[in-house]
């Protein structure tokens, strides 16, 4: 697999801000109140010349836009090894886990997370927030809701790109060393923990179906 994905590239520039910049000194020219050479005033109006003159400059910007797109194009490429497909689950993981993390730590929002996607009992919930000054805003658990279900995401993901995770549930301090057939009396001296991976394989299950319902709110 080789993955190559630039920045999002955008060339357009406004007639109205190419505009701006050349009557910098002028009350209503933005660029100069942003750069402190004239006054931060009141928003004042463009004159009217003004919009004559963007229906001239408006095709001179797209076509400076068509030729920086050209020969500055966004990066959005993607080939994928007939071994990228052998373990799938495997290989998408190691790219969404980081992705995830980063998303965690950078996020600047959270969408609606539904009660009943957190567990009751451990104050998340919206019935558990405090009360709302106005009906339309959000609760007080709202962004913390958010945190749990992409923890959840995080902790599914850590699990399934570990090859030895199920490990825990297993063990062999009682088999004497050496390879022995599945039948042997050795492996039958192993202790399986069948209670705490029942409930490991009940969260990681719960990581991914959370990932597949808020799919479209992986968003910064």
């Amino acid at each position: 697999m080789k993955i190559y994905k630039s920045n999002y590239r955008n060339h357009w520039i406004s007639p109205y801000t190419i505009i701006d910049h050349v009557f910098f000194w002028t009350a209503w020219s933005k660029c100069g109140r942003d750069r402190g050479i004239v006054e931060d005033k009141d928003f004042v109006d463009h004159p009217a010349w003004v919009e004559q003159v963007t229906v001239y400059l408006d095709p001179v910007c797209r076509a400076v836009q068509w030729v920086l797109d050209f020969i500055h194009p966004q990066i959005n490429y993607v080939r994928i090894d007939r071994y990228d497909t052998w373990s799938m689950d495997h290989t998408l993981a190691d790219i969404i886990l980081p992705m995830l993390k980063q998303l965690k730590a950078t996020k600047h929002g959270a969408p609606f997370v539904d009660d009943e996607d957190v567990p009751d009992g451990i104050g998340l919930r919206s019935t558990d927030a405090d009360p709302k000054e106005n009906e339309w805003d959000t609760d007080s658990n709202h962004f913390a809701r958010w945190d749990w279900v992409l923890s959840e995401m995080i902790w599914a993901f850590e699990q399934l790109t570990k090859d030895d995770a199920e490990s825990q549930f297993f063990d062999h301090s009682e088999c004497k060393p050496g390879r022995k057939p599945w039948d042997s009396e050795e492996y039958k001296k192993v202790k399986y923990d069948k209670e705490g991976h029942a409930v490991w394989s009940q969260r990681k299950s719960n990581g991914f179906r959370l990932m597949g319902r808020y799919f479209e709110a992986l968003w910064d």
